[in-house]
């Protein structure tokens, strides 16, 4: 059914989702909560940035990627310069398109969760002397719950389906850079529609599994509520 170089993508596809989804929810829900109490004024430049990746071609944020984590890039001269290697067609630089790429599907949801919860419950526990870490993590995390499901599910499933950015900086390397999405593509162009049909069918249940959780869920979380 499936090959070694198959389950090796597979492998290296939950890896990389894995791991890009827990650096895009460290690092996104503190930027999501600031995108959502601050009132700065040009706060959109940076919901523009964020939300790039949903319009822009994979194949230019991939191509914009590889400059900056070749030898010649910034990135990979920082790499260099530490004693290490050039970022491009390497797994830490998956990781780091993967992040970049998958970036708004785990901020938006956060940050519509925190905005949802408003002034009203914080203030409250001000009231009561909670201190703003406190605040934060006894009161905003909790009612952000399904926030945080959608957006670790939307993480985690778009960083498996990953195409365009994943071929542009790590090429096609068995083992190492291949993921599942190249995986099928390679048995697309070598006319090998069994083991395609195998891998696509795989995503596309797991895929669809996913999404029904977080609807479950996110409905349950709805019951729930007073």
């Amino acid at each position: 059914m499936f090959s070694d170089a198959d389950l090796a993508a597979f492998a290296i596809t939950l890896k990389l989702a894995l791991i890009a989804t827990v650096v895009l929810l460290v690092f996104g829900t503190p930027l999501a909560w600031w995108l959502a109490r601050t009132r700065w004024r040009y706060k959109f430049v940076v919901e523009a940035l964020i939300a790039l990746p949903l319009v822009l071609p994979p194949t230019v944020l991939g191509f914009y990627l590889l400059i900056a984590l070749g030898p010649q890039g910034p990135l990979g001269k920082i790499a260099l310069a530490t004693g290490g290697r050039p970022l491009a067609f390497t797994f830490t630089g998956l990781v780091i398109g993967s992040v970049i790429y998958s970036l708004p599907f785990v901020i938006q949801p956060l940050q519509n969760a925190f905005t949802s919860i408003g002034r009203r419950p914080l203030e409250v526990a001000a009231t009561l002397r909670a201190a703003p870490m406190d605040r934060f993590f006894s009161v905003a995390i909790p009612l952000a719950r399904p926030g945080f499901l959608t957006a670790t599910v939307l993480g985690f499933a778009h960083t498996i389906g990953e195409f365009g950015v994943v071929l542009m900086i790590g090429g096609n390397i068995p083992g190492e850079t291949q993921v599942l999405s190249i995986a099928i593509y390679d048995h697309v162009e070598s006319l090998d529609y069994v083991h395609a049909h195998w891998l696509a069918a795989s995503l596309l249940i797991f895929s669809l599994a996913l999404l029904m959780l977080v609807y479950a869920c996110n409905r349950r979380f709805r019951l729930l509520l007073p």
